[in-house]
């Protein structure tokens, strides 16, 4: 889709931090994070709601989620837990209408409600968290 700003990270054309690739998936930082880590997971092709995901797509998907998952657990963010998240539909606060898997890394004691981190979204070093994810995922 054209105007589909995911579908530009998935060509190319549009910038990003992508963390994890694959011929089904992509996995890239959120722009605006609740916590440092929150990366987002969308299949390569464009699909704009849940009721579209084939049962073998939301495989993949959740496969994705799991790996970035656990490197947010392996890596220098040392993730206690994650949320796992899926915004559908306008109602649901879906703002990018191409399928993503949320994946927000959580530590004991965080004390982060999901509400609040909407508000305040930032990570002072989005390069470096993009690398801690990614040299877990596929060490050099």
């Amino acid at each position: 889709m054209s105007d589909c700003v995911f579908c530009a990270i998935v060509t190319g054309s549009a910038p990003a931090r992508i963390v994890y690739s694959d011929e089904h998936v992509v996995a890239f930082l959120d722009i605006r994070p609740v916590r440092p880590g929150h990366t987002l997971v969308i299949p390569r092709d464009h699909i704009p709601d849940l009721a579209g995901v084939s049962s073998d797509v939301g495989a993949r998907l959740f496969d994705g989620a799991r790996t970035v998952g656990a490197a947010l657990r392996a890596s220098s963010i040392a993730a206690d837990g994650v949320n796992v998240m899926i915004n559908d539909g306008r109602a649901a606060f879906q703002t990018v209408f191409h399928t993503h898997v949320h994946v927000v890394p959580r530590h004991t004691g965080d004390r982060i409600t999901l509400a609040k981190g909407l508000v305040v979204r930032r990570d002072p070093d989005a390069d470096a968290t993009a690398d801690a994810i990614r040299d877990v995922i596929a060490p050099t």
